[in-house]
């Protein structure tokens, strides 16, 4: 009777233990399918978009804030030949049409083709700076884009490094036909390689908040709360932490810790993690 009572208790313990890992396994499921890895990818795509469309603008904007300062090198390299650089230039105002054509290769791969037009004050001496962007005809890496940012630009913040306040507001459609929008706020510091004379020890620290809404309707917010640091000799966020939210669930998504490759660490809201492949640099 003992033995049978023990062989009772230890099937009840092992239905226990397996029910509890049918739970765990479920959560995950339920997790990995509220942070589904595509449109985790896709809304990471998008910040890249956004990021590549401001460094464009304020690549072209410090090459005329250096040639007045004299304070730097204004030509980095970072605009290839193949852009058409044409400027406006009233009593008050500054305008540049920056044309990548059919299609131009920036020095880190992605391809542009469309052009920015951007305006700003003349007046080059000033602490501060609005300049704004507006797309036409615009495309990143084959994907459709539309819409545009303002810059609230600092020539030197309290570091003593150029700094721009980004709101921005984007919608795209990608080649096989899936479509995003989205906007936000981030603060952009360019905390080495202004005025260089080289594009590629360009560095950025980066924070903010962006919020994408996917053609199924889901929408992410995305506040960093570790600073992305955004190294233009690779092509890869190298370190930082994104927080996510979606239906009242947060997860994280961790850049690394400093290296050049291709991979964040995701952890679900039940704290499980997962490394997966970022798709913006898939070939």
């Amino acid at each position: 009777m003992k033995t049978r009572f023990l062989a009772v208790l230890a099937l009840g313990a092992m239905i226990q233990i397996s029910c509890e890992k049918d739970s765990a396994d479920t959560v995950l499921a339920e997790d990995q399918e509220t942070f589904e890895t595509a449109q985790l990818l896709q809304a990471d795509e998008s910040d890249w978009i956004t990021e590549e469309i401001v460094n464009v603008g304020e690549e072209v904007y410090s090459m005329g804030e250096l040639s007045v300062s004299g304070k730097g090198i204004s030509i980095s390299g970072f605009i290839p030949d193949c852009v058409t650089i044409t400027t406006v230039t009233t009593d008050t105002t500054v305008e540049k049409t920056i044309d990548f054509g059919e299609g131009c290769e920036l020095p880190n791969g992605n391809v542009l083709s469309g052009i920015i037009f951007m305006s700003y004050a003349k007046d080059m001496q000033a602490a501060t700076k609005s300049i704004e962007l507006e797309l036409s005809g615009f495309t990143f890496n084959e994907i459709a884009v539309e819409g545009g940012a303002s810059l609230l630009r600092q020539r030197e913040n309290e570091a003593g490094h150029p700094q721009s306040d980004v709101a921005s507001n984007f919608n795209a459609t990608w080649p096989d036909g899936e479509t995003a929008s989205w906007e936000g706020n981030r603060t952009r510091e360019w905390i080495e390689g202004y005025g260089s004379g080289f594009w590629g020890d360009n560095v950025f620290l980066i924070t903010g908040s962006r919020t994408l809404v996917t053609r199924a309707g889901n929408t992410f917010n995305r506040t960093v709360i570790e600073p992305l640091r955004r190294e233009w000799s690779c092509r890869f966020l190298v370190s930082g932490i994104l927080q996510i939210n979606r239906n009242d669930l947060t997860a994280e998504l961790d850049f690394g810790d400093g290296s050049c490759d291709a991979f964040g660490e995701l952890t679900y809201p039940n704290g499980e993690t997962e490394t997966i492949t970022l798709r913006r640099f898939r070939k």
